[in-house]
């Protein structure tokens, strides 16, 4: 588990901007990947993975770690992961099988942080195994959507997105398990706490 950061109260960052500008090609991905328009999807996809690494580098090195940037970092990789997993899969380029394992991790994990609000704790420190499967799952989807290109291109891009797309759920299944352990021992001594 890493150490976290003190989280201030300001709104107006640069990191903060860069997660909600993020936040913003959510819908225009969509529209993309909606119209078949594959190479402007991918960009987006590419840009939206860069900017993901760069807003978490930018905060801890300016200072600039806030409580609304440790909200919306990660409600901008869901949502993205999301809808290119929902993209993807009725497109036919994933099956559906990924599309509900990742989704039934987030809902998991959604109804831990429901039980530790309800006993009012603040969510748990994100682990660094989470981190790793939601990088390696942003850079499985643009190689898989390239993938379906029928060339030397397309073939290559099916082996790494596949590999980076499993890695990336077994890390993801991982911190996920590592941070349901780490509620309940919260849970379980709060319980006993006087």
């Amino acid at each position: 588990m890493e150490t976290q950061e003190v989280a201030t109260g300001r709104v107006l960052t640069v990191p903060n901007l860069i997660s909600a500008l993020r936040l913003a090609l959510v819908p225009v991905f969509a529209v993309l990947i909606a119209r078949g328009e594959d190479g402007w999807a991918v960009l987006v996809l590419a840009v939206s993975g860069a900017s993901d690494w760069l807003d978490g580098v930018l905060a801890r090195s300016m200072g600039q770690v806030t409580r609304l940037g440790q909200m919306l970092d990660p409600a901008a990789d869901r949502l993205f992961i999301l809808v290119t997993l929902v993209g993807l899969t009725w497109r036919g380029v994933v099956p559906t099988w990924l599309l509900v394992v990742l989704v039934a991790r987030d809902v998991a994990l959604f109804v831990v942080l429901l039980l530790l609000a309800r006993r009012g704790h603040a969510p748990l420190p994100v682990h660094v195994a989470g981190k790793a499967g939601t990088f390696a799952l942003l850079y499985a989807f643009p190689l898989l959507l390239l993938s379906e290109w029928s060339s030397g291109i397309g073939h290559a891009a099916t082996v790494v997105g596949w590999a980076f797309a499993l890695w990336g759920v077994a890390l993801y299944w991982f911190a996920g398990a590592a941070y349901v352990h780490q509620a309940v021992h919260v849970l379980r001594a709060s319980r006993t706490a006087p």
